[in-house]
């Protein structure tokens, strides 16, 4: 029996759906902020259980949290602080800004990134409503003051 290739991507969410560039920006957010270490964890991919339903941020970061290795948690039900999502090929940007102004600010999120690789942007979004757009130089995060090169982000 042959399936339908159709059928089978339809399976999948376009947000599920991983690439190359996507992957690439994943990994340079997380290293970019792993110098803020001492302050905060982030993760990149982290199951979340929130107050508006489940989602997966592709970065999510919080304060420190404690480690507790033998009792691990799947679906984490605290909002992060900042939630980064990086916009997949096949997604709409108000999927994006749709998860976060009915899923992350309602949960307490106070601070969403939403980052388009194609077009070497970055862009704050902010529970009042407001918008800030990076295209070079230093992003600024204008509510945690979390900073990041887009030279580094875009290299």
């Amino acid at each position: 029996m042959e399936t339908n290739k159709t059928d089978y991507f339809e399976e999948y969410q376009s947000e599920d759906i991983m690439s190359l560039n996507h992957s690439r920006i994943i990994n340079r957010v997380s290293v970019a902020l792993g110098r803020y270490d001492d302050k905060y964890d982030v993760f990149p991919e982290l199951e979340l259980e929130l107050s508006t339903g489940k989602c997966k941020p592709d970065v999510a970061v919080y304060g420190k949290l404690p480690i507790d290795w033998f009792n691990d948690i799947i679906y984490y039900d605290q909002a992060p602080l900042v939630a980064v999502e990086v916009l997949s090929p096949k997604q709409a940007v108000t999927d994006l800004t749709d998860k976060a102004f009915k899923q992350y600010f309602p949960a307490g999120v106070q601070s969403v990134w939403i980052i388009i690789p194609t077009l070497r942007i970055v862009q704050a979004l902010l529970p009042n409503g407001s918008i800030q757009t990076w295209a070079s130089g230093i992003f600024k995060d204008p509510v945690m003051g979390l900073e990041m090169d887009l030279g580094y982000l875009f290299k």
